[in-house]
């Protein structure tokens, strides 16, 4: 089965596509000033080209559906929601905090927190299992402060994302370790995309919507009180 793999929740925009389990093709750029809307499409385009398929032999679309930028959340699930409809082809999301922790697993960390930079002290982050990955705290919008992870001091924990920058700087655990320069990537979401197709979850096209987790901060609303 031949699928094609978006995430665009971070600065990285990533595309990939899988047989199977077999990677066939990965293209990805880190662009400080998100490009998802420039890109996504050229690099649909340049994967296809690399696996040496085309479009109309995609079999499904599996969107890494966030947290993390809402304009590239967006984009990456419009584009997701026109291959589907236009091919009827399933959709299947999983979340973007999963292909950050894809590569440490089984590493000899007890804990992996993945941390996607938000505003000020904020991030998106969740806990999975070290070994197994699975989730001990679900995602959330955390604002980091010294006690943050606390109940987890005695455990080996790698903090991976580009939201580690500010963990590290704040949180006094001694056996955390940190990796900022990872980001949600598109070749670390086939595993969980294929357990998904084999029981079925697939998306509702028409009313899927991307995992924001906040509401969007370009105008400030105002409260009852406030008027």
């Amino acid at each position: 089965m031949k699928i094609l793999y978006l995430e665009t929740s971070s600065k990285n925009c990533s595309v990939a596509i899988s047989d199977n389990e077999k990677l066939l093709c990965v293209t990805e750029e880190v662009s400080e000033n998100y490009k998802q809307s420039e890109s996504l499409h050229t690099f649909v385009e340049w994967a296809l080209e690399g696996a040496g398929i085309s479009m109309k032999e995609i079999e499904a679309v599996c969107l890494g559906k966030g947290p993390g930028s809402y304009t590239g959340l967006r984009i990456g699930a419009a584009s997701a929601k026109g291959f589907c409809y236009g091919l009827k082809i399933p959709l299947i999301a999983v979340n973007s905090m999963e292909s950050i922790i894809e590569p440490f697993l089984d590493q000899n960390y007890d804990l992996i927190a993945p941390m996607i930079d938000a505003r000020r002290m904020e991030v998106y982050t969740a806990v999975y299992d070290g070994k197994t990955g699975k989730e001990i705290s679900a995602t959330e919008a955390k604002i980091l402060d010294e006690t943050s992870f606390e109940e987890f001091k005695d455990k080996k924990i790698l903090f991976a994302g580009d939201g580690a920058k500010k963990a590290k700087e704040i949180l006094q655990l001694p056996n955390a370790v940190f990796d900022e320069n990872i980001y949600p990537s598109a070749k670390y979401l086939v595993k969980k995309a294929l357990e998904k197709i084999e029981q079925k979850e697939f998306e509702d096209i028409a009313y899927f919507e991307p995992f924001y987790l906040k509401d969007f901060h370009g105008v400030k609303k105002k409260n009852k009180s406030e008027e």
